[in-house]
């Protein structure tokens, strides 16, 4: 028999109830798919993590990541889109930056996740 499967078939319906009221409407359910697809890619973390440290334009993350500025551009695009990074210009340039801080709280929260299995 598989472990994962109950041995009989009970129905729990107060834990069933209680987690009714709590489910995920459609509208947060494809936000916060969003963010975790946006999430997924390391190049996008990588931006991410950098600009925790400082604000910075395309040209400044090309160079720190060794991509070009078109690829930058194109990653950037996506994390706008999942509202993870704001953007200001001045003059010709476009400076990027962490959205808010809830962003900072997740990335702090994922390493303290990834490196308390260590």
């Amino acid at each position: 028999m598989n472990n994962y499967q109950c041995e009989s078939i009970i129905i729990h319906e107060d834990a069933i109830i209680e987690v009714q009221k709590h489910i995920l409407n459609n509208v947060d359910l494809n936000k916060v798919s969003l963010l975790f697809k946006a999430l997924s890619d390391p190049t996008r973390i990588k931006i991410l993590f950098a600009l925790e440290k400082h604000e910075l334009c395309v040209c400044d993350i090309a160079v720190i990541l060794k991509m070009t500025q078109s690829a930058i551009s194109h990653q950037l695009k996506t994390l706008r889109q999942a509202d993870l990074v704001r953007s200001r210009k001045e003059g010709k340039t476009v400076f990027y930056t962490i959205a808010d801080e809830h962003i900072h709280h997740i990335f702090s929260q994922a390493l303290v996740h990834v490196k308390e299995g260590k």
